[in-house]
């Protein structure tokens, strides 16, 4: 069937929903990661129920369409791009709080609201939900969940596999499923569940979500930063915090380039040179006596500590770590990566860096969320193409983080920019399996094609 029959069968299902702008077609071929698709999509379906998204792949199963679902298109791996010959699908306005239940601690919503517009909601009744991506201003809870997304909390709350009970799924062929539960426990069957998170939307749309909510903590957050002469002295002195048996909300690690990009985009003064920081904030009843605990920790291992006077200071303070993005596409275009190690072995990874540095010619600006071994290196170029310079030095640190126990990807997703490492790290047999299992939800192979597990 020609991409105009496609298009004339959408029509008539969904009316004005089908998107033929050229600046909506554009706008689906590319997400935060820098990296485009070949081409436009044929449409953009914006689909505004459940209805219109089993509507849209009835008709892609039918005609052998392939369908990519699009959310607030703020990821970082390409897993969302649509490219020629595809359906763009958006959820985005599917983006209504459908239930709110304080004394089950749970809320049910359409997975097109924003992470910060639901928190924002929930919390008149003294209610959030602890996923904290850097993009929670932007990104969706469907985006959320459908890369498995973490950030600034998740070493103390979680992420966003510990903060889902149950999701609404469509599959490709149109038929609606119900996963998980709405009780705390539930271990019936399979957890297809968990299947579901971070798997890109290769299994599924997801449609629905039933979300683990938590009570607003109570008592005050106390924040500091603690100065130190060079990047690896910060990460031991972020496994001794680990090592202390405090343990932070927020524990963030700002290497000496990206903090004075931060500091020149935002105005401030510039570091000193080499100079690297922590940004950690305590919060609950001990907050107070945490924090302390810490800067005692970090003030023996020599660093600078300053303890923010009031809740102003402390926002200013996490206003420089939030600053990292938009502080990396002011020195050029970005690649944001995203390795994970063991906690006890960051120390390591920031020398594997530097080595990498050396070797490739590189300045790599890295921020990691300390508190969980979660690094974001940044490897800046000019122009949209990565190029296989860049690509080389990101194959090194990739193996450097596997030979240290760690992972491709902590909280990203693998995307298009790093298929081609996944089956290095699950090996060629759970590859494999991986991939028959999305030929058990999508026997046609029409969801988000080439992406996570094309060979």
């Amino acid at each position: 069937m020609t991409a105009a029959e496609v298009v004339a069968l959408l029509h008539a299902e969904l009316g004005d929903r089908v998107d033929l702008s050229p600046a909506a077609l554009e706008d689906a071929r590319s997400d935060k990661s820098g990296h485009a698709s070949a081409g436009p999509p044929l449409a953009v379906v914006h689909a505004a129920s459940v209805a219109d998204v089993q509507a849209t792949l009835r008709i892609a199963h039918r005609t052998g369409t392939p369908v990519v679902t699009r959310g607030a298109g703020t990821g970082l791996a390409g897993a969302a791009n649509a490219g020629p010959g595809e359906i763009a699908l958006s959820v985005r306005r599917m983006d209504r709080i459908l239930e709110v239940r304080p004394d089950d601690l749970l809320a049910v919503v359409e997975p097109g609201i924003l992470n910060a517009d639901l928190n924002d909601a929930l919390a008149a009744d003294g209610l959030w939900w602890a996923p904290d991506p850097a993009s929670r201003a932007i990104s969706t809870v469907g985006g959320n969940i459908a890369t498995g997304a973490g950030g600034l909390l998740c070493a103390k709350y979680g992420v966003v596999r510990d903060a889902v009970l149950g999701v609404d799924l469509v599959l490709a062929d149109g038929r609606l499923l119900t996963l998980g539960h709405r009780s705390v426990k539930g271990v019936t069957g399979l957890d297809l569940t968990s299947l579901v998170i971070g798997s890109e939307g290769t299994l599924g749309v997801i449609v629905g979500a039933t979300l683990k909510l938590r009570r607003l903590v109570p008592g005050h957050r106390r924040t500091i930063t603690a100065t130190f002469p060079d990047v690896r002295a910060a990460a031991v002195g972020a496994a001794a915090v680990t090592a202390s048996g405090v343990q932070p909300a927020i524990m963030e690690l700002m290497d000496a380039a990206s903090l004075g990009a931060a500091h020149a985009l935002l105005g401030l003064p510039a570091p000193a040179p080499g100079a690297a920081q922590l940004t950690i904030q305590t919060d609950g009843p001990a907050a107070i006596d945490e924090a302390e605990s810490i800067a005692s920790t970090l003030g023996a291992l020599g660093a600078v500590v300053r303890l923010a006077a009031d809740d102003g200071e402390a926002e200013h303070l996490l206003t420089v770590r939030r600053s990292m993005h938009p502080a990396m596409e002011s020195l050029g275009t970005a690649l944001i990566e995203d390795v994970a190690v063991p906690r006890s072995r960051l120390p390591e990874m920031f020398d594997e860096i530097a080595r990498v540095e050396r070797e490739h010619g590189l300045r790599i600006p890295t921020v990691c969320h300390a508190g969980d071994g979660n690094l974001h290196p940044n490897f800046i170029f000019q122009g949209t193409e990565v190029p296989p310079e860049i690509w080389a030095a990101a194959d090194d640190l990739f193996r450097a983080a596997l030979r240290l126990g760690g992972t491709l990807t902590g909280e990203h997703g693998i995307g298009v920019l790093k298929r081609r490492w996944l089956a290095d790290e699950l090996g060629a047999d759970q590859w494999e399996l991986q991939r028959q299992i999305t030929r058990v939800f999508d026997p046609t192979g029409i969801l988000n094609p080439g992406k996570v597990f094309a060979p």
